[in-house]
């Protein structure tokens, strides 16, 4: 008798072998959408800080409010979520968040603003 197929083991075989490569995958897949939303929430804080800059040449100070507002020219993407929390003549600061990644926080500060945690060097976004 000539049967053609595969045997019980060798299916399992495969199954066991996709299984763990599956199992190392996976983890490195979560990380890397994890990067992928901090570099969201930073190329928001870096267009905040060209529509705060446009805002002050127009108006002689930095915006201060909701974001998004009617009379500031800026939107976040969607999912990430942006505070602007000090703006004066002399600077501004803000942070920002996206749900995708719980418990990450960006900051930005420009001027003479106070800086927010994790932001410590005037003009360059941080995480945490």
């Amino acid at each position: 008798m000539n049967r053609q197929g595969f045997t019980l083991i060798e299916l399992l075989i495969v199954v066991v072998i996709i299984g763990i490569l599956a199992a190392i995958a996976v983890p490195k897949f979560a990380s890397t959408k994890e990067r992928a939303y901090l570099g969201t929430v930073k190329s928001d804080l870096r267009n905040l800080a060209t529509a705060q800059e446009s805002f002050f040449y127009d108006n002689n100070t930095y915006y201060i409010g909701a974001v998004p507002a009617a009379g500031f020219l800026y939107n976040a993407s969607r999912d990430v979520a942006v505070t602007i929390v000090e703006a004066t003549i002399a600077g501004w600061s803000a942070t920002a968040t996206h749900i995708g990644a719980p418990g990450k926080t960006c900051a930005v500060y420009y001027g003479n603003a106070a800086p927010v945690a994790p932001a410590v060097t005037d003009g360059i976004v941080a995480c945490q």
